[in-house]
């Protein structure tokens, strides 16, 4: 039987770097702005600091990477500013994937000419057609056929899982999975309880059939489970029908918006039973893994998550934590720390890479160190 194996990962990181400190300061000076500007108008309700201390009780997060970081930090903007490109340009995306997907290649011993699938799988796309996949897959000189994927911080076990199977079936050898995620665009900066939350990245794994694969480290695909069940706990609105509806693209509804206490106790507990019962369907328990690679939205999310699924505190190196520096970077998150922290890892080591998110989405992915 094929089986197919993660042989290479790739992380573009943007250039910029935004701390509590610097995000709270522009936050309150718009606060200040917009209180007296609401004390001119008579209006008697005040909009509340923000404050460092708060953001990392809330998430944890300490600091995030962002495409652009003098927009944000404009209170008069509050938003990144990143400048249009043409047609015969790069797309933004297609560019952050480049960084991401050259890399992967590399740490496999995979040329770009070898890939059969690419999916370019992410929160959000910068258009709907031609598929940012299909500019990507050209710009690398990819081979075969590719195709965008959106399943919220989801897509990327989502386009895990398309890939494997694809392996599985026989129908191709080799898939590069790319998540360029631009979240600090549809993040609104001038709402406290979210402002904090997002940050920007690229991740990209090359998945082979274990037939061809040459690289010394690679981890088998165990199998892979996915679940979705709807819910409008965590929304954005934006799409292309604004204009005919005559929607204000720059509302607070078109942007990332949800009821953080009722996706914590919703989202976790879906997400432990989702990994359990995918352990035990492969005749494995929570003591079996060596590590958690879990999505990276909330600190106390993931703890809770770690805990019922391990049956313990876990230890800080078996279920490692990215999002203190790159905070909610969506589906790149659990690849993130995937990247990051699984050299250490013992052949026959067994692991879970899970995200979850909007949907309500979650997708798990058991692998074994060979």
């Amino acid at each position: 039987m094929t089986h197919a194996v993660i042989t290479g990962t790739g992380l573009f990181t943007p250039p910029h770097a935004i701390d509590n400190a610097a995000l709270v300061a522009a936050f309150n000076a718009w606060v200040d702005a917009e209180n007296a500007r609401r004390a001119a108008a008579g209006v008697e309700e005040r909009l509340e600091h923000s404050s460092s201390d708060f953001i990392v009780k809330a998430s944890g997060i300490h600091s995030r990477y962002v495409m652009d970081a003098e927009g944000i930090l404009d209170p008069e903007r509050m938003r990144p500013r990143l400048a249009p490109r043409g047609n015969d340009e790069p797309s933004i995306q297609c560019e952050m994937g480049l960084a991401a997907a050259r890399e992967a290649l590399e740490s496999a011993g995979v040329a770009a000419g070898e890939i059969d699938l690419m999916i370019v799988a992410c929160s959000n796309l910068e258009r709907p057609y031609p598929a940012v996949a299909v500019e990507l897959q050209a710009a690398l000189g990819a081979g075969g056929y590719a195709f965008d994927m959106n399943v919220a911080c989801s897509s990327a076990t989502f386009a895990i899982e398309t890939a494997a199977n694809a392996i599985r079936a026989g129908s191709i050898k080799r898939a590069l999975v790319v998540n360029p995620e631009i979240c600090s665009a549809h993040l609104n900066f001038r709402d406290r309880d979210s402002h904090f939350i997002f940050g920007d990245a690229c991740t990209a794994l090359v998945l082979e059939s274990d037939e061809v694969a040459t690289a010394e480290s690679r981890f088998e695909i165990l199998g892979t489970r996915l679940t979705t069940r709807f819910s409008n706990a965590i929304r954005n609105n934006a799409g292309f029908l604004d204009r005919v509806t005559d929607s204000d693209p720059l509302a607070t509804d078109r942007l990332f918006v949800q009821e953080g206490r009722r996706v914590f106790k919703e989202v976790c507990p879906l997400v432990a039973a989702l990994i359990s019962d995918h352990l035990a369907s492969l005749e494995l328990a929570g003591d079996d893994l060596a590590r958690l690679w879990l999505h990276q939205a909330n600190r106390h999310m993931n703890d809770l998550i770690a805990r019922r699924v391990l049956g313990h505190e876990p230890e800080a190196e078996q279920a490692p934590i990215i999002l203190d520096r790159y905070a909610n970077t969506s589906s790149a998150g659990s690849i993130i720390a995937f990247h990051l922290h699984r050299h250490d890892l013992e052949p026959g080591t067994i692991g879970v890479v899970c995200s979850f998110g909007a949907g309500y989405s979650a997708g798990s992915v058991v692998v074994r160190r060979q």
